[in-house]
């Protein structure tokens, strides 16, 4: 056996030594950015601040440094380049609560927001069932997020309306959450994304409690199709009993001048042979059922 074939083996354990030595040196000097950044109350951050603070690193080794803490549990790439500090109150579950992170995460993407859906109702008090997703409307269509049994469901609309929206305090910020009048409306008009009428009539049930009238203005109708108008007050009308309510919807969309069309209750089922509601207009093809 030659001199040279002798080295090789060792040649080749010291070279995996020195880049195992720069791989944990480098996984450390991370560890401890990222329990700086949590130490200033920060739970999220981006792959191109981590380039900014460690220039003399390379693409890969950050990418090596970035796998090890997330495989350790330490961090979460929810999204390309978004990363969520994991807090030890979180381990367990291995992710925080979307609510925490959505302003950042949406801040980070570029787009309007609002929390809406089964989750703004759920934030209103209407949990008549803890949603299992979390929903998110914007103005672009987004890929859903699924991580760690989190998922996070986009929904699509063109306008977001801000002033239809409130600030919802969380433990690290604040989060856009849509007011309960157009979450009743969202609810109706995404039916489908949600298990059907019957289950967006159950949780307004429970959102009439905190609906106003005086929120009910001519700026809410304006955003609404007039079939979701229809539905939605037929529900709060004949259904829920909730008679002041749906009075202020009927008169601000006589204000604007909406008009009223047979619309069926419920979207897709047969709509001939069935009665009409007088008031407004809406065809009664399904029975409401509400869960207690």
């Amino acid at each position: 056996m030659s001199k040279n074939s002798l080295l090789v083996p060792f040649f080749g354990t010291f070279t995996e030594n020195i880049l195992q030595l720069e791989a944990t040196r480098n996984n450390n000097y991370l560890l401890s950015w990222v329990e700086k950044q949590q130490s200033w109350g920060k739970y999220v951050f981006s792959l191109v601040q981590v380039r900014a603070d460690f220039p003399n690193l390379s693409e890969s080794a950050v990418k090596r440094a970035l796998d090890r803490l997330s495989n350790k549990g330490r961090i979460l790439s929810v999204y390309k380049g978004f990363y969520l500090i994991v807090p030890p109150e979180y381990t367990s579950r291995g992710v925080l609560p979307p609510l925490l992170f959505i302003d950042n995460l949406m801040q980070f993407v570029g787009k309007p927001y609002y929390v809406g859906l089964l989750s703004a109702a759920a934030l209103h008090g209407a949990a008549h069932q803890q949603p299992q997703e979390f929903f998110v409307v914007t103005d672009i269509r987004q890929t859903t997020t699924k991580k760690k049994g989190l998922k996070i469901n986009y929904i699509t609309k063109k306008n977001i309306p801000e002033s239809l929206l409130e600030k919802r305090k969380t433990e690290f910020g604040y989060a856009n959450v849509s007011n309960p009048e157009l979450t009743a409306a969202d609810l109706i008009y995404y039916d489908n994304r949600i298990g059907g009428i019957n289950r967006a009539a159950s949780v307004l049930n429970e959102l009439t409690e905190v609906m106003k009238p005086e929120r009910i203005t001519g700026e809410l109708i304006n955003v609404l199709t007039t079939p979701t108008i229809q539905r939605l007050g037929y529900i709060l009308d004949i259904v829920l009993g909730q008679k002041l309510l749906a009075e202020k919807l009927y008169i601000e969309s006589l204000n604007i001048k909406k008009g009223f069309f047979r619309q069926p209750l419920k979207a897709g089922l047969e709509k001939t042979g069935f009665p009409t509601d007088n008031r407004w207009k809406v065809i009664i093809n399904t029975e409401i059922e509400i869960d207690e």
